[in-house]
């Protein structure tokens, strides 16, 4: 499965500039968060496949204008093309904000899916990465402890994330592994065969 993946895109200038060229193809689009709403709206237009995207820290304005076009899947297991892929959007709680959690929030908000998660899944659309893996050294970009035991105990395939925008962090790497799990940074945009 063809997926491009796309996260912390805040500029309008790259909004203005996005070349769709190179995706033709693509099967669907996973937004990890933190990218313009109207950037996702004209990928969903001019790409014409499904647009999956979950909360960043910074998304507050899809509560007054969603991405048109596109399903968020925060908080939910949906299935796409035969992959279960669940949704888990926000950042660690640094400041004040509507899509930041506390470890324990983060954990509920996993423990509240349990009956679903039962049924496994393939992969995790997350904005934040796990703890220890792609992080940065501050607060606001360390990752969720809950994200590891969600990965130990479910493997799911892949574990797709943002916030930690490659040039943040020194010799940062896209891939990492834990387990059978392949975690990768999606910060800007990649194309994915998934």
């Amino acid at each position: 499965m063809k997926i491009l993946a796309i996260s912390d895109i805040e500029s309008p200038n790259f909004y203005e500039k996005f070349d769709i060229t190179p995706y033709k193809g693509v099967e669907g689009v996973i937004s990890c968060g933190d990218v313009m709403s109207e950037l996702l709206t004209y990928i969903a237009t001019m790409l014409n496949v499904p647009v999956f995207y979950v909360h960043g820290n910074h998304d507050e304005i899809y509560e007054k204008r969603p991405p048109e076009g596109c399903e968020s899947i925060d908080g939910r297991i949906i299935e796409f093309k035969g992959k279960k892929i669940l949704g888990l959007g926000g950042s660690i709680k640094y400041s004040v904000g509507k899509f930041q959690y506390t470890e324990r929030e983060m954990e509920w908000r996993i423990r509240r899916l349990f009956l679903k998660l039962r049924k496994g899944v393939d992969i995790v659309v997350a904005h934040s990465p796990p703890f220890g893996i792609h992080e940065g050294d501050d607060l606001a970009h360390k990752g969720f402890k809950a994200f590891l035991k969600l990965i130990e105990k479910y493997q799911p395939q892949y574990f797709l994330h943002g916030h930690t925008h490659m040039n943040y962090v020194y010799n940062s790497k896209r891939f990492a592994e834990l387990g059978n799990t392949k975690i990768i940074n999606c910060s800007g945009i990649i194309l994915l065969d998934l």
